[in-house]
């Protein structure tokens, strides 16, 4: 699937001054108030190439935020991706060997395979699971409007909702339905858990809209919860989208095809074709079927496209 070079608005830069941390994990940072209030987590970088969360963690690093109450962790998860960059195959970093997005039931942490990925996990696991509310950051390879995604929670939709930026929400019924992603790990995977946990795609991976984006959110997602004052020039929400994830496809076959060119949030009628992948093929499950997160390079084994339908 032939697709122009994307634009380098935003490139990695050098994160060795972050490794060292102060809770005995590489590149995770921890803020005690000495104060009552809830324990937060800005998660960047679950994926290599998705820059903007580095932006905003490193924002809060360079520029000294701290919370006033409770506690707040800044952590960079898949570093070693991260590091593998290549401007010439800006795509290709945002894993090693594994999705790290994927991997975090019990069955896969407490496993025997090994990866980069399945090792940071496994050594990640207390600071995802001491944390009350969990901001994980990311990006998308098309050049999209940002939203966020996230199970459905009463409780997550109310935090996404209040915050009102992004104002486009991907709700999940079931899960991805391809694996385990961060924030449903542990009790942020339970429906009776108090604690919410929400993942925001900013924008296209490059773009410094993107990188803008994830350093507001982390600011509102955090003074949403008391540790810092709300920033001054917060806009008002904007009228609210939301979308249910019906469906995750996965490439099954190297013909995995696109019925036609598609970037993201395209909509088709029940029963219209929107891809086909060797005899398979992939229609519309209902009126105004909506399409979020198309591959850019299909690769067999990983997700295709997600279909959603209008809440």
């Amino acid at each position: 699937m032939s697709q122009n070079p994307p634009a380098f608005e935003v490139l990695p830069r050098d994160l060795s001054a972050y490794r060292q941390g102060n809770v005995g994990i590489d590149y995770v940072h921890r803020f005690e108030s000495g104060q009552p209030g809830p324990h937060v987590l800005v998660n960047a970088l679950t994926h290599g190439n998705e820059i903007c969360g580095m932006v905003a963690a490193t924002h809060l690093l360079d520029s000294g935020v701290r919370p006033r109450i409770g506690t707040l962790t800044v952590s960079f998860a898949n570093v070693a991706a991260y590091e593998s960059f290549d401007q010439a195959r800006p795509f290709e970093s945002r894993q090693l060997v594994h999705n790290l997005n994927r991997i975090w039931s019990a069955a896969e942490l407490d496993g025997t395979a090994e990866s980069p990925e399945l090792l940071r996990a496994r050594a990640l696991r207390p600071v995802v699971a001491a944390a009350d509310h969990i901001l994980d950051i990311h990006s998308t390879s098309q050049n999209v409007e940002p939203f966020w995604v996230y199970p459905a929670y009463q409780r997550n939709a109310d935090v996404a909702l209040a915050l009102g930026r992004p104002p486009v929400h991907l709700v999940m019924p079931s899960g991805l339905g391809s694996g385990t992603p961060l924030i449903q790990h542990g009790r942020h995977g339970l429906a009776d858990s108090q604690g919410v946990a929400l993942v925001v795609e900013c924008g296209q991976h490059f773009l410094r809209s993107a990188a803008d984006m994830a350093t507001a959110v982390t600011l509102d997602f955090i003074a949403h919860f008391g540790l810092i004052d709300a920033p001054a020039d917060r806009p008002a929400p904007a009228p609210q989208r939301r979308y249910e994830l019906l469906e995750t496809c996965m490439v099954r076959t190297p013909e995995f095809r696109f019925e036609r060119p598609i970037e993201g949030f395209e909509v088709f009628a029940k029963g219209e074709l929107i891809a086909t992948d060797g005899p398979h093929e992939i229609r519309a499950l209902c009126d105004d079927c909506t399409v979020l997160m198309p591959t850019r390079e299909p690769i067999v084994g990983r997700e295709a496209v997600y279909l959603t339908r209008p809440l």
